[in-house]
Order: structure tokens, then sequence, then C-alpha cells
């Protein structure tokens, strides 16, 4: 499988992600959106940003597991927040589980609400992994 990341510009670089993500071969993994209102030890995470991404991107991570891959495989991540104050603290996250500046393609939109009460992040996309 091959994965090309576009040259990113200094804004894009300071937004952690990329304008493009081009692959050839692969498995293509679409993956639901996933939200998480819970810790994996069940602890409440409602209002807890930080948490909540971290969960999310954890969850997604194990989910490209089951389908051979890692979370560093996502090519393209669509991420809805409920506050555009998050956008930043997002960003920051991000770039910490994409160390390497490989970053997905993404779209960060705001939303009024989501599906239940406590949710702050919700994000769905899409890997390609080797076969």
């Amino acid at each position: 499988m091959k994965r090309e990341h576009l040259p990113a510009g200094e804004a894009q670089k300071g937004r952690a992600y990329s304008p493009a993500v081009i692959t050839e071969g692969g498995r293509i993994v679409w993956l639901a959106g996933q939200t998480a209102l819970k810790d994996a030890d069940g602890r409440d995470l409602s209002g807890d940003f930080d948490a909540q991404a971290g969960r999310i991107f954890d969850l997604l991570d194990a989910t490209i597991a089951r389908a051979g891959g890692t979370l560093a495989d996502m090519v393209t991540m669509t991420v809805f927040i409920n506050d555009p104050r998050h956008g930043d603290r997002f960003v920051e996250l991000r770039g910490k589980r994409f160390s390497d500046g490989k970053y997905p393609a993404s779209a960060l939109i705001t939303v009024s609400h989501f599906a239940r009460p406590g949710i702050l992040i919700e994000i769905q996309g899409i890997a390609v992994v080797a076969q």
C-alpha cells in the first residue's frame, strides 16, 4: 500500500492537517462517527473535552486495528465539535496523536447539538490499511 501526504503549507501544519492524502492499494476502512461519554474504566466523561477526544482517538485506533491497521492509517477525518472554542485545543490534541506530521486530511465543523447530552465532540473518518 502506498500513501503520500501532499506537502502542507504553514497554515495547514499549524492546524495539524494535510491538504490531501493520496493512496494506492490497501483496504479502505470507513469509520462510523465515534463519541465517548465514558472512559475505558466506565468513568463519566460528560463535559470533559480533552478526555472525550482522547478516548475517541483510542476507540478509532482500536477499530482500525480490527481491520489490521492503526490510527496512523487514517487518511481523512471529519470532526464535529459543539463549541468553536474547542477548535484550537482539538488541533493540539490531534497533533500529539499524529506526531510524525503525517496528518489526515480533515474538516472541523461546529454543530449545535449531539445525539446525547454531555457529548462535546464526534469524529468519523476513513483509513486505508495495507492488505
